[in-house]
C-alpha cells in the first residue's frame, strides 16, 4: 500500500541514492525500482555481453575473417561506390 500512495517518494529515493529501491511484500523482495542512469548502464552492459557472446560463438565456429581481408573487402566496396576512405594499418 505504501508504494501506491507514495510512488513519487520511492522514485525520488532511487534518483537520490543511485541504487535500486527494493519493493517488498511480506518481507520478501518482489521488485526493484532503479534510477534511470543505473538502469541504462545495466542495459548497456547486457547488450555488450550479448555482443561478446555472439563474437565468441562465431570464433568457435570458425566464422572469422582476417584483418587484411576485411580491409581489402572494404576497399573493393569503396572502389565500386567511388567513395574515398582512408585506412590506417598499425
Amino acid at each position: 500500500m505504501y508504494l501506491k500512495t507514495n510512488t513519487s517518494d520511492v522514485i525520488k529515493q532511487a534518483l537520490e541514492m543511485h541504487e535500486p529501491v527494493a519493493i517488498t511484500v511480506n518481507g520478501k523482495i518482489q521488485a526493484a525500482v532503479p534510477d534511470p542512469v543505473s538502469y541504462q548502464k545495466t542495459r548497456d552492459q547486457l547488450a555488450m555481453f550479448r555482443i561478446l557472446a555472439l563474437g565468441r560463438n562465431q570464433i568457435e565456429k570458425g566464422k572469422v575473417i582476417d584483418h587484411d581481408d576485411v580491409v581489402a573487402l572494404l576497399e573493393a566496396d569503396d572502389n565500386k561506390s567511388n567513395t574515398p576512405r582512408t585506412f590506417y594499418r598499425t
